[in-house]
């Protein structure tokens, strides 16, 4: 029988990474400042307003619901700097530079997108909405014409939809924004509050989070508990058993070409955000240094 758990553990790197990597990009970023934003800050401010744009009309509260792990002050600042015309350039902004960068760092994976993408899109279109706000707001956009772009966000409702389902799981375990990102990073091992700081979260909405979850066993000065470790661990596991429906709509000889396809141009992606961001980033990329 086929493992689709494993495949869609195996895939989901992939599209994170397919994606991900134009969030710290230079070239999206100049693009971003061109657009309005400020410099110094148009990175991170810029892959909120691009990512979100498809829900931003609904408003910031709707929108730091949808992120789940991104600070709400910085989602907020978002919209203090942006209207509704500055949340569609910057979702333009970004389309520019990923065909831009993708014949540039990764060439290797133009073709394959390319040629997957109206099957990717049959997915998608396949796939359920109900609980999944953030994957429907994306599929409610146009198509690009371009069939490189077009293809590559199929693979990013893919991501968002997976996105949506895993929040769903967070969400279901009782946890915070701050509490998730605490478990988190313990599971990836990374250093104290690394994964929470990085996504702006302010140290008093850290320091709650640690005291919840030493209040439900989870944490003891400010360390998480092997239980703590082993709850993030069901929800990374329950995450992958729960998004394996695009893979099997996919079909079995389709997601292995994907995979088999488009993992080696994402090692170069991936190389890219070491570059870009540091080796910190993009975890969800990342095969954990736990598990070897």
């Amino acid at each position: 029988m086929t493992d689709w758990t494993a495949i869609t553990r195996r895939n989901a790197r992939s599209v994170q990474t397919t994606i991900g990597w134009i969030f710290w990009d230079p070239g999206v970023i100049t693009r971003y400042e061109a657009a309005g934003l400020p410099e110094g800050f148009a990175g991170p401010l810029g892959y909120m307003a691009a990512r979100c744009a498809p829900l931003a009309s609904s408003g910031p509260d709707a929108v730091i619901a949808a992120f789940g792990s991104i600070s709400p002050l910085g989602l907020r600042a978002v919209f203090d700097l942006l209207d509704a015309d500055g949340f569609e350039r910057m979702w333009h902004a970004r389309d520019q530079a990923v065909a831009e960068g993708l014949a540039r760092f990764a060439p290797g994976a133009i073709e394959p997108l390319i040629a997957m993408g109206p099957a990717l899109w049959d997915v998608v279109d396949a796939l359920p909405l109900v609980g999944r706000t953030f994957f429907g707001a994306h599929l409610a956009m146009s198509r690009p014409e371009d069939p490189l772009l077009s293809a590559w966000h199929a693979v990013n409702c893919l991501r968002e939809w997976r996105g949506d389902t895993h929040w769903a799981v967070v969400v279901a375990a009782g946890l915070s924004h701050a509490e998730a990102s605490i478990l988190h990073n313990a599971w990836l091992g990374y250093e104290a509050d690394w994964l929470a700081l990085s996504r702006g979260t302010a140290p008093e909405v850290i320091d709650e989070g640690w005291r919840a979850l030493e209040r439900r066993g989870w944490a003891a000065d400010r360390a998480v508990l092997a239980p703590g470790v082993a709850l993030r661990q069901q929800i990374e596991d329950d995450t992958d058993r729960l998004t394996s429906l695009p893979w099997e709509l996919a079909g079995e000889e389709l997601a292995t070409r994907f995979a088999e396809e488009l993992e080696p141009p994402c090692v170069q992606l991936l190389a890219r955000v070491d570059v870009t961001a540091g080796p910190n980033y993009q975890p969800a990329s990342r095969v954990r240094s736990t598990d070897g």
